[in-house]
């Protein structure tokens, strides 16, 4: 299941990422992380570790867990990492899935976290391959992508301008994908009854059963 979530972080959280990405970060070549598959195809350029990129790590990691819709389609374990991803004119990153474990952890997730607007440059668009063929994104600023870390993706070549993202992985607790669609579909579905605002709702009631029993079925903590 791939989820398109317009406003994913608050705007003064944008606002922080972009006045690190193009101010505070110190940025290094983006091969020196890739495994011995990817450094052919990986040209882009990622943010050096430091207290401030760690302290906006922190906080992302809190807005995001805390998001409506991340938390229901991902029911996220934690955050296993994130990256802020910078690229330039010519730089592209070929076709790749990500690594399944990462920092001792499980990806079950992964996310892209757009920062600037897609009129700010030209081509680097997620191409995420799919069963029914390949689809493109590239979204507005502050808008993120969550997708299966199971997914064959790349991203195009930046014909101009610039491509800032933060890029990250999430370990769930419900690995398998088809278990968190259905739980997310029941959660759609709680959130259209509640909205009926009935003191007395037996279906409700019994949605809310049987999402618990399922999560209690599927859950691994």
């Amino acid at each position: 299941m791939l989820l398109q979530i317009a406003q994913a972080i608050p705007s003064d959280l944008l606002a922080q990422c972009l006045s690190l990405a193009k101010e505070g970060a110190t940025f290094v070549d983006g091969r020196d992380t890739a495994g011995w598959h990817a450094k052919s195809r990986k040209h882009n350029l990622q943010a050096r570790p430091s207290p401030a990129v760690d302290k906006l790590y922190k906080q992302l990691e809190k807005a995001l867990l805390q998001h409506e819709l991340v938390a229901a389609a991902a029911r996220p374990k934690n955050i296993v990492r994130m990256q802020l991803s910078r690229y330039d004119k010519a730089m592209f990153y070929g076709s790749h899935v990500d690594d399944a474990i990462m920092q001792g952890q499980r990806t079950d997730l992964s996310f892209t976290l757009f920062l600037n607007a897609p009129e700010q440059y030209e081509g680097g668009a997620l191409v995420i391959d799919e069963v029914s063929g390949e689809r493109a994104f590239r979204m507005d600023a502050g808008a993120m992508l969550l997708y299966p870390s199971t997914t064959l993706h790349r991203v195009e070549e930046v014909t101009s301008g610039e491509r800032l993202v933060i890029v990250g992985w999430i370990r769930s607790y419900v690995a398998n994908a088809e278990e968190r669609e259905l739980l997310f579909d029941l959660e759609r579905v709680i959130a259209m009854h509640r909205q009926q605002q009935s003191t007395n709702n037996p279906a409700l009631d019994l949605l809310l059963k049987t999402r618990s029993n399922l999560l209690r079925r599927w859950a691994q903590d």
